[in-house]
């Protein structure tokens, strides 16, 4: 029987091979570690210098400004003139009989004739003739005297009374700025007065102050529709309410 070599056999070749797939293999599998974890963290961080494909930057929230309430009152509306028809001339004979009183609503102010004086700024609007005027509280009479404020209307072309207009005021009174150093409120806001009613409240009690405290007109931009206008207050209670109205030019 002839002699066989059973050692005689390629294993060097079979252990090359064998080297070379392991080799392979782990570096697939490293690779497939590192490919999660990178998939891993552009999950956690889209934002990361690792993604080639950033998702876009969402643009910025708009914030709209609110009204700065004025300690801690509703802010007051202003009121409407109601426009009268001019009477036609009729034939009518005297009534014999008194006819009952219709109500009617009450304005702060006795308005004077106006002309019309353009503004040298500019400005859409002006302070109305016969502003500002000092009156008694009348919209709070349980507080009687315990009360300092500033209302008024703002008016368009028409004569009508203009809703939401904004309206802000700031200075200086008794030695100390107006709380949050300028207030801000909206025409409409103080039905206590009437229709289209604008309101500060400034404090507890009459303070006579002379040209420290502004009032002025902004549109939603808060750009300036009039001039600052300059007004004093009194130490009295048949004046603890200064009326300032402004009325629109063009």
């Amino acid at each position: 029987m002839e002699n066989f070599d059973y050692n005689r056999s390629p294993q060097p070749a079979r252990k090359a091979s064998a080297l070379i797939f392991n080799v392979l293999t782990g570096v697939i599998l490293i690779s497939t570690i590192c490919l999660v974890g990178l998939f891993l963290a552009i999950f956690v961080n889209p934002r990361s210098g690792l993604n080639p494909f950033p998702p876009p930057t969402l643009p910025a929230a708009l914030s709209l400004p609110s009204p700065i309430p004025t300690f801690g009152v509703v802010l007051p509306p202003t009121w409407t003139p109601i426009p009268t028809e001019a009477p036609t001339a009729t034939n009518t004979p005297r009534p014999t009989a008194t006819q009952p009183p219709t109500e009617t609503p009450f304005s702060l102010v006795t308005e004077e004739p106006e002309t019309p004086t353009p503004a040298s700024s500019g400005m859409p609007f002006i302070l109305q003739s016969g502003s500002p005027v000092a009156i008694a509280n009348i919209a709070y009479p349980e507080l009687g005297c315990n009360w300092l404020g500033v209302a008024g209307q703002v008016f368009d072309l028409s004569g009508a009374a203009v809703p939401g207009q904004q309206v802000q005021m700031g200075g200086v009174l008794a030695g100390a700025p107006v709380p949050g150093g300028v207030m801000i409120t909206l025409t409409g806001l103080a039905p206590q007065y009437g229709p289209g009613y604008y309101e500060f409240t400034l404090g507890d009690k009459p303070v006579a102050s002379k040209g420290t405290l502004w009032i002025q007109l902004l549109d939603q931009s808060g750009l300036p529709m009039s001039e600052k206008v300059y007004f004093d207050t009194y130490d009295d209670c048949q004046k603890n309410l200064i009326v300032i109205n402004f009325k629109q030019i063009r």
